[in-house]
């Protein structure tokens, strides 16, 4: 696993850090991410999703063939796929304190 190096890293500073993310309510590990820039999660990109392999490579799906993002353990709601118009791209928008977030590292 590499850090994905593109204009939208390069946009937000050319700093990344991969994120564990976990579900609020029963603490199972949901996805690892790379988050670029500083800030807030509001919305996960497709393609910064590293792990699990089900949750890889949505971006090359349609819109609508791509699930809600719920919590296989609890089945706690956490996110809707939207497409981020600012930047054309797909997403899932995290519902605001729904995910738990601890910085974890890469592995080569």
């Amino acid at each position: 696993m590499k850090f994905k190096k593109d204009k939208y890293r390069k946009s937000r500073g050319n700093y990344s850090r991969l994120l564990n993310l976990y579900c609020r309510v029963c603490h199972k590990n949901i996805m690892s991410y790379q988050k670029d820039g500083a800030g807030n999660l509001r919305r996960v990109y497709l393609d910064r999703i590293f792990l699990p392999k089900i949750l890889t490579n949505l971006q090359n799906k349609p819109l609508n063939k791509i699930r809600r993002l719920i919590c296989s353990n609890c089945k706690e709601e956490l996110g809707t796929p939207y497409i981020y118009k600012k930047e054309n791209r797909k997403a899932y928008k995290i519902y605001q304190d729904s995910l738990i977030k601890k910085v974890g590292k890469l592995k080569n």
